[in-house]
């Protein structure tokens, strides 16, 4: 049997492949490549996970591979309705990021209730002013989201001493349903957004979500851009409607250097940074060659997408 063809949509610095040596035939492929590489391919490994270029050259004519893996949480950037439709196995790096995005909420929070940013700021204009930082543990948070990233973020609130209530898409043990959301919003000091992006999740957060927050809620974005109505949450802010927010993500990435965004008050801006620690390409190489050899054997792969809902099902 012939060395099957793994396509690796690139990115700097290149994955480590090494235990795959001699088994695998390896190409590489970038954005004005990638359609024309795509018929030859066994398995497509969206390495630069940020480029759209899937979801353009997948439609196109001939053979399509039989596995795809993303080494990103989320899938919206690969997602067309030919590939959703397609028999082609999409798997994705589940389990990575947990933790790092966990840890770096549980920073926020506590940098919001400290006024971290105000005391750096004071530091750099040299002025000696006392504050009252506020109280983490005893007050409320909901984490919207039900999957690994959001409840890892629930355990560690929980660890601060935050009362947290989880909301996924359906009611379970710890869990509460969609429907739940509003009411869970009017009580909730933090509101943190890690949910996937699908169509029925796109623009969750807008103006009426917003104004059912109380003015002392803070609200963290960990998820995806468009998950949340940005004008909205500018004007929130602005008018003191909410008493700060973060993002971690954004409709476009990078954030251009003229948005306003950069400058509204009581706002934290971040690179989508939350789930990046030291090593983590070397870990999602990895996952991948753990992955590749439990395809090569003909074993079940874990981490497979739903494509129909856009995430990994819990009972998989």
């Amino acid at each position: 049997m012939s060395e099957p063809t793994l396509l690796v949509l690139d990115a700097d610095p290149s994955p480590r492949l090494g235990r795959l040596a001699g088994r695998v035939r390896v190409q590489y492929a970038d954005e004005e490549s990638l359609a024309s590489q795509l018929p030859h391919a066994d398995v497509l490994l969206v390495w630069d996970f940020t480029s759209d270029a899937v979801r353009r050259a997948w439609p196109g004519e001939g053979p399509r591979p039989r596995w795809v893996h993303t080494p990103s949480a989320g899938v919206d950037r690969l997602l067309c309705p030919e590939l959703i439709d397609s028999d082609t196995v999409l798997t994705n790096a589940r389990g990575i990021f947990d933790r790092p995005i966990a840890e770096y909420v549980a920073a926020l929070v506590l940098a919001m209730a400290k006024d971290l940013p105000g005391t750096l700021e004071l530091q750099r204009q040299r002025r000696w002013r006392h504050r009252e930082g506020l109280p983490v543990a005893g007050t409320r948070a909901a984490v919207v989201g039900a999957g690994p990233i959001g409840r890892t973020v629930a355990e560690c609130l929980r660890a601060l001493g935050v009362e947290t209530a989880v909301v996924g898409r359906t009611a379970r043990p710890g869990v509460h349903a969609g429907e739940d959301l509003d009411r869970v919003l009017t009580r909730a000091d933090w509101v943190v957004c890690a949910a996937p992006l699908t169509d029925t999740t796109r623009g969750m957060f807008d103006a009426r979500r917003f104004a059912l927050m109380q003015p002392s809620t803070r609200f963290i974005n960990v998820g995806r851009g468009p998950l949340v109505d940005q004008d909205a949450l500018v004007a929130a802010l602005k008018e003191r409607r909410l008493a700060g927010a973060a993002l971690d993500v954004f409709e476009t990435e990078p954030l251009p250097p003229d948005s306003e965004l950069w400058d509204v008050p009581g706002l934290l801006v971040s690179p989508h940074m939350s789930g990046d620690t030291v090593g983590w390409r070397d870990r999602l190489g990895e996952q991948f060659v753990e992955l590749f050899e439990l395809w090569e054997a003909g074993k079940p792969l874990p981490n497979v997408v739903d494509k129909k809902r856009g995430y990994v099902p819990m009972h998989d």
